[in-house]
């Protein structure tokens, strides 16, 4: 209801909508919500890194904002990733903003469109700002792995000098190889996102405020606005493919985090401080947020067990969450079933904001299901 009502429609059309699939939110039957496309944001870090080159294309793919090695402090460096994620945003806005006027021009929708109101009696099309509301979506996903990013470029390169931003940028480039030592220092003495830990969680705030700022309000083509929301569908696997390592110690090739969860395997201290360091996002301002977390079965035997997670889920709410999903299931079964998919062909996953068969997913997905943090106890 915050979120349609802070969108501008009115009380009797928000209490008519609610969320229209995976996370969004819409007002049913009077809106046209167009998803226009997803933002790798850990990517716009790697692109900032590099001066405005994409290193594994070794083409310009942004802004040049400076030499990272020579920045002076961590207010430079976010600077400088401020300024890629303002024009990386604009970019994407004026191509989406092309996209929608060739559909309105080249690909009416007339059955969306009557049934659909308002569009008749506008004489418009779905595409054309024919429906009551016209909202675009983008999509952002990789809270999580920009956020603790950004955490070992602040703690260890410019607070502590564990070690030089020289010596992570190499060691990123060559993907970690040689440099286990540094990776594990890395993984074990860095606050990341997602266990309540405020050095972490201010991070992750900034991010998501100036993902705000910069999406939030900017003109489409229909006289109404873009908007946030943290969705990752199954992007993460994808935007992972095409990102090198990241500062966080995460290799090449590998998923990103998906929507606002955190990253896979991060969340050390449990789905109680998951929460709370998802509070801390002000999600009424968004379209939407995607929270994943994996239980143990055995975590969610017992009556009292399923209580409290019936208190969890209200505490999130409580907290201002928008959505939460869990899979309840070990790994032990999930990697059983990638090596005889034949004997657990019923079995059933979620993904993210939709559930599927194990066995139909291809196996970065399923990889990436089996890398999600294994919570045995609240």
């Amino acid at each position: 209801m915050q979120e349609l009502l802070r969108q501008g429609k009115t009380l009797q059309d928000a209490y008519e909508g609610g969320c229209s699939g995976c996370i969004e939110v819409g007002a049913f039957g009077k809106e046209a919500y167009l998803l226009t496309g997803y933002l790798n944001v850990p990517k716009i870090l790697e692109i900032t890194l590099n001066n405005g080159v994409d290193p594994l294309t070794g083409k310009v793919a942004g802004i040049k904002t400076g030499d990272s090695r020579t920045f002076q402090n961590y207010e430079e460096l976010y600077d400088a990733f401020l300024k890629q994620l303002n024009f990386v945003v604009d970019q994407k806005i004026r191509v989406s903003n092309y996209i929608d006027k060739m559909f309105a021009l080249y690909a009416p929708a007339p059955f969306l469109s009557v049934v659909i109101d308002d569009c008749i009696s506008k004489g418009k099309d779905y595409y054309n700002g024919g429906p009551r509301y016209n909202t675009n979506y983008i999509q952002c996903t990789g809270l999580g792995t920009v956020t603790d990013s950004l955490s070992v470029l602040k703690k260890h390169v410019f607070e502590d000098k564990t070690f030089s931003m020289d010596t992570l940028l190499n060691a990123v480039a060559r993907n970690f190889q040689g440099e286990e030592k540094l990776r594990q220092r890395i993984i074990n003495y860095t606050p990341f996102f997602g266990n309540d830990d405020e050095f972490a969680d201010e991070i992750a705030v900034r991010v998501y405020n100036d993902l705000l700022a910069a999406i939030d309000g900017k003109p489409n083509t229909k006289g109404e606005a873009f908007h946030l929301n943290m969705l990752s569908t199954t992007c993460h696997v994808y935007f992972g493919k095409v990102l090198g390592a990241t500062p966080n110690g995460r290799f090449s090739g590998k998923s990103i985090s998906d929507g606002t969860s955190p990253s896979h395997g991060c969340d050390t201290h449990g789905p109680t401080n998951v929460i709370r360091s998802l509070g801390k996002l002000d999600q009424v301002k968004s379209g939407g947020t995607l929270l994943n977390l994996r239980f143990v079965p055995s975590l969610l035997k017992r009556e009292k067990d399923i209580e409290k997670l019936g208190h969890l889920i209200r505490s999130y709410f409580s907290l201002g969450g928008h959505h939460i999903q869990f899979n309840v299931i070990d790994t032990a079964t999930l990697l059983a079933a990638q090596a005889c998919p034949e004997d657990y062909r019923d079995l059933l996953v979620r993904m993210a904001g939709y559930s599927d068969y194990f066995n139909d997913m291809i196996a970065d997905l399923q990889n990436e299901v089996i890398e999600r943090t294994e919570n045995e106890g609240f």
